[in-house]
């Protein structure tokens, strides 16, 4: 890493701690367990301007070959599905007017599991895709778009991520970028909180 790129990632850092985006404290997860932080993307995209922002840093510190490669950018709806919209315009002032421009595509939710429509499956055949979404957990979303664009004929040319909280539990063969890594400190089951011990009330937000 440059130091041009560090300098990048050290102002996004400040930027998701400043939108909120980054929050520590106490929280109840919902699911039985609580932890000291809590990622909330969505914060980025009650802006247009500082989603176009963010975008742009993580373009940044993306290797121009992936991107200018590009036919198609894509991602799972919301969050992932905004930010690709952004980068895939974003991309096109970025390269030769006379090139064809870049087109984006949403992975959408049906029934619990993500989908590409055939309009999308189609716009995807034989071109190369670029991924993106805004927060990488488990990467089984990002495995699953990768699935997707593989069955519709595309190339998958790498994955972009806002964050990526380190917990990665699936091989992802394709090239990774991430504007900010964050390991996360491990949750705890509810009953066993030592902040819930401590009296430590539950952050509101």
């Amino acid at each position: 890493m440059d130091a041009r790129q560090a300098e990048i990632r050290r102002r996004a850092a400040d930027d998701l701690r400043t939108h909120q985006v980054v929050l520590q404290g106490h929280f109840d997860y919902g699911n039985g367990f609580h932890g000291p932080l809590y990622l909330n993307p969505h914060q980025l995209f009650r802006s247009p301007s500082v989603i176009w922002r963010v975008a742009q840093d993580l373009m940044d510190v993306t290797p121009w070959d992936m991107l200018e490669q590009a036919d198609v950018v894509a991602g799972p709806s919301t969050g992932g599905a905004l930010l690709a919209h952004t980068i895939a315009g974003l991309l096109d002032g970025r390269r030769p007017m006379a090139r064809a421009r870049c087109e984006f595509a949403p992975f959408s939710t049906h029934e619990g599991t993500l989908q590409l429509s055939p309009f999308y499956a189609s716009l995807i055949r034989g071109r190369r895709v670029v991924l993106a979404d805004d927060v990488l957990n488990t990467g089984q979303t990002m495995a699953r778009c990768v699935e997707l664009v593989r069955q519709a004929g595309g190339t998958a040319l790498a994955i972009l991520h806002i964050i990526d909280r380190c917990e990665s539990q699936v091989a992802l063969p394709e090239p990774r970028v991430s504007l900010i890594e964050y390991t996360a400190p491990p949750n705890v089951a509810a009953r066993e909180c030592p902040m819930c011990a401590s009296g430590i009330p539950i952050t509101q937000f």
